[in-house]
């Protein structure tokens, strides 16, 4: 069981020497807790939040070089965070890294933008389709990662290409089918592959219906969805031919809780952090979701939050499909 941090002076003083601790942008031993949207989670040993790709690249160098695993995060929303933190070296990709600027119809867009900075972005510029995503609580670069979406639409639907580190921390490009999208995968995710910048090709369209378009999802979003409390956004995939809110609600299990985590009374899909949940009772919660929803309808559902840090000899939802 692997529970103590993992501290090396010879990676510090290489991570100082690239992001000098006086700057703010690197911290050991942080709480994950500020650093994700379920407010919860033990700490990284070491915390770094690169304000180039060139520095990004050369954090993961040294980690690599001194045998620390690396976890990328963006604006740590889906996903929950071990009570025990994560260790090795976690880089957070955000506002450092956020530039966005148009060309034609389309934004290029760097990988630590806000997915509601972009949208906002482009209904100034009065570019259409992003209206989709101005509610869902992530970077660019996740999204990508994640092919994120929401009322029937997603990354997929407008992004032409995007920049990456490969393997070796070389910036490659992949082009339309190249990215493998599905839902809620693309060929970012489990690899080693890190999002720098995305191209989306959107379509002009009056400013003023843009807005009021986002504003009719914002309304449909703080009636349906619990955005008082922390959580990491829906719970659970959509199984093929039913909504996992739905199925959760049917088996009676709304407002059901361990510890401080609640299936939201609100929403069903959503697991919410209602008092000072750890991440073990959400995992806990999630477990006992999965099996009553699996006993009653015979379907299995899979996270579509990933739990990260170190989970070591404590049980997780399974991972699985539609059976």
């Amino acid at each position: 069981m692997t529970t103590d941090p993992l501290f090396a002076p010879s990676l510090e003083a290489a991570l100082a020497s690239i992001i000098p601790p006086s700057t703010g942008r690197y911290r050991c031993t942080e709480s994950m807790a500020a650093h994700t949207t379920f407010r919860l989670g033990g700490p990284a040993d070491y915390y770094l939040e690169p304000s180039t790709v060139d520095e990004l690249a050369a954090v993961i160098h040294a980690a690599v070089q001194t045998g620390f695993p690396v976890t990328i995060l963006g604006n740590g929303s889906n996903i929950v965070v071990s009570d025990r933190g994560i260790r090795g070296v976690v880089i957070s990709l955000g506002q450092p890294i956020s530039a966005i600027r148009r060309a034609g119809d389309t934004l290029i867009v760097q990988a630590g933008a806000q997915l509601s900075s972009v949208a906002a972005f482009a209904a100034r510029e009065g570019l259409g389709g992003m209206a989709f995503a101005s509610g869902i609580p992530g970077t660019i670069g996740g999204a990508v990662m994640m092919n994120a979406g929401a009322y029937d639409h997603c990354m997929a639907d407008i992004i032409i290409s995007t920049r990456f580190l490969d393997e070796n921390l070389q910036q490659q490009v992949v082009h339309g089918a190249e990215h493998q999208f599905g839902y809620r995968t693309s060929c970012f995710k489990e690899t080693a592959r890190i999002v720098t910048e995305t191209t989306v090709e959107l379509v002009p369209q009056d400013p003023e219906r843009i807005w009021a378009e986002m504003a009719a999802l914002a309304v449909r979003r703080r009636t349906s969805q619990p955005l008082e409390l922390p959580s990491a956004g829906s719970a659970f995939k959509r199984p093929p031919g039913f909504y996992a809110g739905q199925l959760i609600s049917e088996c009676g299990l709304k407002g059901c809780r361990i510890g401080g985590a609640e299936v939201s009374t609100k929403h069903a899909g959503f697991i919410v952090n209602i008092d000072h949940a750890s991440a073990t009772d959400v995992a806990r919660l999630f477990i006992h979701v999965q099996a009553t929803v699996l006993s009653e309808t015979g379907v299995l559902l899979e996270p579509e939050v990933l739990f990260i840090g170190d989970w070591d000899g404590i049980d997780l939802p399974q991972i699985g499909a539609h059976r």
